[in-house]
């Protein structure tokens, strides 16, 4: 990798951590090709990104962003997972450490805050955005739809009560 190439891959990593809510760092030693294809293919499916770095080169891009405080956690073999989501990372990359000992959590960050491996985890069982908006989507719907129902339940009793006298009026007549 040539000067230029390493300047291009910094700046990529840069406008990288300026763009993500959530970066999560990993440590990766002895997965295989397809084992790394099937991560990332989980990752990407959540709308995160997975990416394998050299740590010095990922060392120079921490500057200047928010994830500055991850630096310590670039040792050995690393990569990271990142999102805008702020729980989408951590969900996909803590169900799959459970299930492949090849890869451990090293931390992250949540904006500007650090996490610890406990941290990324308790962050991975929250719900994702998407449903945390549809939650507060019901929520706002259901008093709605409440409130439809009483009003509704008042003109409905009016209209049985008058169709009760005319049909009581129907028999009288007939």
């Amino acid at each position: 990798m040539n000067r230029s190439e390493k300047a291009e891959a910094i700046a990529e990593l840069n406008q990288i951590f300026k763009d993500a809510n959530l970066m999560v760092v990993t440590r990766q030693s002895g997965l295989t090709v397809q084992e790394v294809t099937d991560l990332r293919r989980r990752i990407r499916a959540a709308g995160a990104s997975y990416k394998v770095a050299k740590n010095r080169l990922t060392l120079r891009a921490l500057e200047g962003t928010p994830f500055k405080a991850l630096g310590p956690m670039f040792t050995g073999p690393t990569a990271i997972a990142y999102s805008k989501d702020p729980v989408a990372a951590a969900k996909v990359v803590s169900i799959f450490a459970k299930e492949n000992e090849k890869l451990s959590i090293v931390g992250g960050a949540l904006g500007e805050n650090t996490l610890d491996v406990a941290g990324v985890q308790a962050l991975a069982t929250l719900p994702s955005l998407d449903a945390l908006r549809a939650t507060i989507i019901g929520l706002l719907q259901a008093p709605a739809t409440k409130v439809a129902g009483v009003l509704q339940a008042p003109a409905g009793q009016v209209a049985r009560v008058l169709g009760a006298y005319g049909a009581k009026d129907g028999e009288k007549a007939a």
